[in-house]
């Protein structure tokens, strides 16, 4: 039970979150789509035995005014009814009523949905003439939390952060820590950009736009390499190196960009960041094919286990054979380039770079690995756990969001999370270290 737990714990705690949440934001929601307005539409016209004056309102912009242009076309094709639709504010349905009421066609029924239904409006016009129907679709009980668009905003909120825990998991479990992912992403994002807008800008073609993309992930997977150079060969802590490249890289940024946005890119450039392929969003796609390859990395090559192994203990490691400096290059290499790559998406997601982008990345990719199961003293984690801890961290700021939770209550109860991880993760160790002895 305690290793199931210890491989599942955090999946277990994922679903709770799910479970949770989707219970908190339930809610009382009108049906809507083309069936539900043809259900409704055949329901009143089987009702009807005379030519009546029907109103259907919807509010703009919103589901109901789909709902109500649907019932409006499906009730007009029938001569019993006369129908007039009202699209707008309360104060558009009080001037098409008072219209009517002026010409002697006072409506025997309102048809209304959604947001519609909560108009104060209705009562007022219900006590001025008491037989005046409101009709609206069925109710049924939605979770805002399991709503399509609600689970894609969470992917989509997590994806550059997830993207770059994965190069971030394999830093810490060397042991050390990587403040620079933040800066960096802001420095791919705008090399990305200005390569783009070098090579032809909003005329640039797709091929640029690839282009632009890999010179900045290349660029920034040199930068980490540099970084790693100096944890491996000069020893300098992990923590003072990556701080300086943070300083270097976002200064960087905003110099090349004298403090400005870079707009200058052609629509193309959105395809990664909010493109489809085959119904399923790119960045899922991203996502999927990252950490699929990070898991295979990790578990079945030999580079995998060194990184293991130099976290686990650097200097057994090395008198084991284990080219430890050379992991160490790598690790921030590969934090380097997922870091470059993320600004890249971003930079998609935005259709712009801009120096100020991924400000705090680095402490919330931090958290997704810490919350994710890997140890801050190294040599133990996995990369599907940090999958799983960015979910989580996404999963309850988008939660607590859908509940109404101000950010400041919702940085405490982050930090809450965090702090949470780290004690069970040093309990974890607690317990390894007395079962050893």
């Amino acid at each position: 039970m305690k290793k199931f737990l210890g491989e599942y714990g955090m999946v277990l705690v994922l679903f709770a979150l799910f479970v949770l949440f989707s219970l908190l934001t339930l809610n009382r929601e009108s049906a809507t789509g083309t069936a539900a307005a043809s259900r409704l539409s055949k329901e009143m016209l089987a009702t009807m035995s005379s030519k009546a004056e029907v109103f259907v309102v919807g509010a703009v912009r919103k589901p109901s005014e789909d709902f109500a242009r649907l019932v409006a076309a499906d009730l007009g094709k029938n001569e019993k009814v006369n129908v007039t639709q009202v699209i707008g504010m309360p104060r558009e349905l009080r001037q098409a009523w008072d219209t009517a009421e002026a010409e002697g066609n006072t409506p025997s029924a309102l048809v209304v949905s959604g947001d519609v239904l909560k108009w104060t409006i209705l009562s007022a016009l219900q006590g001025e003439s008491p037989d005046l129907e409101i009709i609206y679709p069925t109710e049924r009980m939605v979770s805002d939390f399991l709503k399509r668009g609600n689970l894609l905003a969470i992917v989509d909120r997590i994806v550059v952060i997830a993207v770059i825990a994965i190069g971030m998991t394999l830093v810490i479990l060397t042991g050390g820590i990587d403040l620079s992912v933040g800066s960096l992403v802001a420095l791919s994002a705008v090399i990305a950009t200005l390569a783009i807008k070098v090579m032809g800008g909003l005329e640039a073609g797709g091929g640029a736009v690839w282009a632009g993309f890999l010179i900045a992930t290349l660029a920034c997977g040199a930068i980490g390499a540099i970084a790693g150079f100096l944890v491996a060969r000069f020893e300098v802590a992990p923590f003072i190196t990556t701080l300086a490249v943070m300083l270097i890289a976002r200064g960087a940024a905003f110099m090349m960009t004298g403090g400005f946005s870079i707009y200058q890119v052609p629509d193309s450039i959105t395809w990664l960041g909010r493109g489809a392929t085959f119904g399923i969003p790119n960045t899922v796609l991203v996502l999927v094919v990252f950490y699929v390859a990070g898991h295979i990395f990790m578990r079945h090559t030999r580079w995998g286990r060194y990184i293991y192994a130099v976290g686990g203990n650097e200097e057994a490691s090395r008198m084991s054979g284990v080219p430890v400096k050379r992991i160490l290059i790598f690790v921030y290499l590969v934090c380097g380039l997922c870091a470059g790559f993320g600004g890249c998406i971003q930079a998609s997601q935005l259709a712009t770079g801009a120096p100020n982008l991924g400000v705090m990345f680095e402490l919330s990719v931090i958290a997704a690995v810490v919350v994710g199961g890997s140890s801050l003293s190294g040599g133990s984690g996995r990369v599907m756990g940090t999958l799983i801890g960015a979910f989580i961290i996404s999963v309850i700021q988008n939660g607590m969001n859908l509940l109404g939770f101000d950010s400041y209550l919702q940085q405490v109860v982050l930090g809450a999370v965090i702090l949470f991880a780290v004690l069970l993760d040093k309990a974890r160790q607690k317990r390894t270290s007395s079962v050893k002895h």
